[in-house]
């Protein structure tokens, strides 16, 4: 499903030769892949285009302005996590209309930006966030449309500790068991309380989660109808998952996993409800490459060391969540084919003798790495190497610590490219500190 191949030893994105893309505009270098965007946004929808949800793509996987104005102009909504996001839709182009905001810790400033936007529903999610929003649409004379996120106390078993955000003990939603009195007509003068909104955690690679899910957000609403209110919204957030290794593949795929949940919201839909989705990673991280070269190479005391130039602020996901990204040399021989058919096994690889090495980056923390004792050909300085599913809460996550500039980011149409964030250079670090020092 994404447009990154081998073609005569070289990896390309569609058409684009990324060893000639490397050269020209330098390392470290987020590419994505325009068909695998479009591409994957139409197999979302394919999936679940029996109960036709609103499709919101979650903006805080991959921000850039372009990826989503490409996204918006084939047909996606945007889930928002922060006003600085709202900014980012709107300027995208995305309607009001279309715009979902959810988050812990709305600031006044955001309730206040997203009422005068006009955003199409708020997800609540505490008591406290909805006197303020009840507060500031009196305050300006309108009214707020919001969904109650619910805390179901659903934890998948394979989603990892830190991206699991459905169980009890997790900051996310209201339990459940305090909700149904929230839907009371009235209860708030300028606050339309119609939505039920979940969200379980990410990524998740199979329906049984959401089923659960599902179970509870249908007792909820059954009790929410039985005392007089109305659910015109149902949402159960997003999570599906992407392929960042070759043993991905092996899990439920997602047309598979949109049939099973479609046909279990059919009777809700058949009640008048209508649905929202809010995915990210399933549609962004395999649309995404990151591109880095070999700066040294040393001996370590059990093995080698392999120091690349992009670090931890720039692809966090291997440090904040011991997440696994396959990566490959961009030249490897005359190997032609899809980036999930090589081997991450000495045992099964029968193109090169492979090595367990370190790699790393230059950031001043022992937890900069992106792979530990990672089988990979033999590399040699200034080699670059392609780590792959970088398209979700790579850029998005990449900060300047150590006073690292951020890389660039192209986007791939065909056998065309441009630029859609500049590198930024040093003075991009202390423009906003220059006027204090005179």
């Amino acid at each position: 499903m994404d447009g990154f191949s081998y073609k005569q030893g070289v990896l390309h994105a569609e058409g684009v030769d990324l060893e000639s893309l490397a050269e020209k505009l330098g390392t470290p270098l987020f590419v994505y892949s325009t068909s695998t965007l479009a591409a994957h946004l139409k197999s979302m929808r394919d999936a679940f285009q029996t109960i036709d949800p609103l499709i919101c793509f979650s903006v805080k996987s991959c921000s850039n302005l372009s990826i989503l104005k490409l996204l918006v102009e084939q047909g996606a909504g945007l889930d928002v996590v922060s006003g600085g996001e709202i900014y980012r839709a709107l300027l995208a182009g995305a309607r009001p209309e279309t715009i979902v905001f959810a988050g812990v810790g709305k600031s006044v400033q955001e309730i206040t930006y997203a009422l005068q936007a006009g955003i199409y529903q708020f997800n609540v999610e505490s008591e406290g966030e909805l006197a303020r929003i009840d507060a500031i649409a009196a305050q300006y004379g309108c009214r707020a449309r919001v969904s109650i996120r619910i805390n179901p106390d659903v934890a998948d078993r394979d989603t990892p500790q830190k991206t699991a955000t459905g169980g009890r003990q997790t900051k996310f939603g209201i339990p459940v068991t305090r909700s149904a009195r929230l839907y009371a007509p009235g209860l708030y003068g300028n606050v339309d309380v119609v939505g039920i909104h979940a969200h379980i955690g990410s990524p998740i690679h199979d329906s049984a989660s959401y089923l659960a899910c599902i179970d509870v957000i249908e007792k909820l609403l059954d009790e929410v109808e039985q005392a007089g209110a109305t659910v015109e919204t149902i949402n159960i957030g997003g999570g599906f998952a992407a392929i960042y290794e070759a043993s991905d593949c092996a899990s439920m795929s997602l047309q598979e996993m949109g049939r099973i949940i479609s046909q279990r919201l059919l009777g809700l839909k058949a009640r008048g409800v209508r649905f929202v989705i809010e995915p990210g990673r399933s549609i962004s991280a395999n649309a995404g490459v990151l591109l880095t070269r070999v700066e040294y190479i040393k001996e370590g005391w059990d093995r080698q060391i392999v120091i690349v130039d992009a670090g931890m602020n720039i692809l966090l996901r291997p440090t904040l969540y011991g997440a696994h990204h396959a990566m490959w040399p961009i030249r490897y021989g005359h190997f032609s084919g899809h980036w999930t058919h090589l081997s991450t096994s000495s045992k099964s690889d029968s193109h090169a003798t492979l090595s367990p090495v370190d790699v790393v980056g230059p950031i001043c923390e022992t937890g900069d790495f992106f792979a530990l004792s990672r089988p990979l050909p033999i590399l040699s300085e200034r080699d670059t190497l392609a780590i792959f599913s970088a398209g979700a809460y790579a850029m998005s996550m990449a900060s300047q610590y150590n006073s690292k500039v951020r890389p660039a980011e192209v986007l791939v149409i065909g056998e065309e490219y441009r630029i859609v964030r500049h590198r930024e250079r040093f003075e991009d670090l202390v423009a906003r500190e220059m006027d204090a020092i005179g």
